[in-house]
């Protein structure tokens, strides 16, 4: 592999494994976000302009730590300055992530997200802010699970990091005793880095669930959304093959075992709820692994209850694919929700439910394909569609 391929390697892998620690680190000081990313975009700039020149350094994330920063100083006025002042390597070769523990409460990622969970930022942007600045994601990702438009979704994430940088939002875990009342949206955007990255690093989010459960101890939705991750990290593929015609025998039957473990410990003291009865699915899912089928009544009602505590849009397209599994796929066409043009599994499951009940699905099925960004995925689904372009 020649340099330039080599460097552009290290930067992913640095901004997939470190961009939100490196981002936690950098606005630490001050609490502005929006400065904080804009110098590791610009050192990871700087990384593609020198590492094929130079090499890949030992420490990738400390090199990016040490630009990121050197541009934030005063004294960095310039460009010229910027790109002419030589590199302090002494800096770049001291590991920024060395000096906390990752099973204590002071892993940086949990830490931004819970200060992400202030109650002075709107409640409409806490999620998506933790998705963007903590786990890394884009701002259209992040508009394709909550099917707005982009623009929309980059204007909510401006002011949000214009109200913690003028409200002077601390960058602190809270105390123990306000963790609770934050807990929903952290548990919120650890199940949108699952279901953005469910076929890319979904470790990273089944890791942070984890984690979570573990630190708030008998907590049972953190406990539920620990095993919904493991679940989901247990079928995970390097191709794409839908889930109805994957073969059980090549799931990891070890992390199933440990998704049941972590769902037994999510017992509630009242009604179970959303991410334990979400966990509950994937368990019947995962079941097929020794019954050789899908118990599809007990989805139904699973999906009956979760529609009562969360009635997402993607419960509510969930739950019409079973309606139409045991009531008929022209149900199930009728169960699928309204307004929900922007919705990649919407047309997914249109289609489905059309080619199911012999009408022409190709246009839903061309739908579907446009709005992923998963090449497999919208060749399977342009396949489907009977090898037509998508439009």
């Amino acid at each position: 592999m020649e340099l330039t391929e080599q460097a552009r390697a290290a930067a992913d892998r640095a901004a997939r494994a470190s961009y939100g620690k490196l981002v936690a680190l950098l606005a630490a000081p001050d609490g502005d976000l929006a400065r904080a990313e804009d110098a590791l975009a610009g050192a990871f700039e700087e990384a593609l302009r020198r590492w094929p020149v130079t090499g890949v350094p030992a420490n990738p994330e400390g090199w990016l730590l040490t630009v990121a920063r050197n541009r934030r100083r005063d004294g960095w006025k310039s460009a010229a300055a910027r790109t002419a002042a030589p590199l302090d390597e002494a800096g770049a070769a001291v590991d920024p992530f060395a000096d906390h523990d990752p099973y204590g409460i002071g892993d940086k990622r949990l830490e931004l997200l819970f200060v992400c969970a202030h109650p002075a930022i709107d409640e409409s942007a806490r999620t998506p802010l933790m998705l963007q600045t903590v786990l890394g994601f884009e701002a259209a990702e992040i508009a394709r699970a909550y099917a707005v438009p982009a623009a929309t979704m980059a204007q909510r994430l401006v002011r949000a990091k214009r109200r913690i940088k003028q409200a002077r939002i601390p960058f602190a875990v809270p105390d123990r005793r306000v963790m609770p009342e934050r807990l929903p949206p952290v548990l919120e955007a650890v199940y949108g880095c699952a279901a953005i990255a469910w076929r890319g690093d979904i470790g990273e989010a089944q890791y942070l669930a984890v984690t979570l459960a573990a630190l708030l101890g008998d907590e049972a939705e953190a406990w539920g959304l620990a095993a919904l991750t493991t679940f989901v990290l247990a079928r995970h593929r390097s191709s794409f093959v839908p889930l109805d015609q994957q073969d059980p025998s090549d799931w990891d039957a070890a992390l199933v075992d440990e998704g049941e473990a972590y769902l037994r410990r999510a017992r509630p003291a009242g009604p179970p709820g959303r991410f334990q009865l979400e966990a509950a699915v994937q368990a019947v899912h995962c079941d097929r692994r020794r019954t050789g089928a899908t118990d599809w009544p007990a989805l139904h009602t699973l999906y009956a209850a979760l529609l009562a505590v969360a009635p997402s849009l993607g419960a509510r397209v969930a739950a019409a694919t079973v309606t139409g599994r045991i009531a008929g796929p022209e149900a199930g066409l009728a169960a699928l929700p309204s307004g929900a043009e922007l919705f990649q599994p919407y047309w997914a499951a249109r289609a489905d439910l059309l080619a199911r009940v012999g009408r022409d699905a190709s246009a839903a099925y061309r739908k579907a394909a446009e709005l992923t960004d998963d090449p497999e995925v919208a060749a399977y689904l342009r396949g489907r569609a009977g090898g037509e372009p998508t439009a």
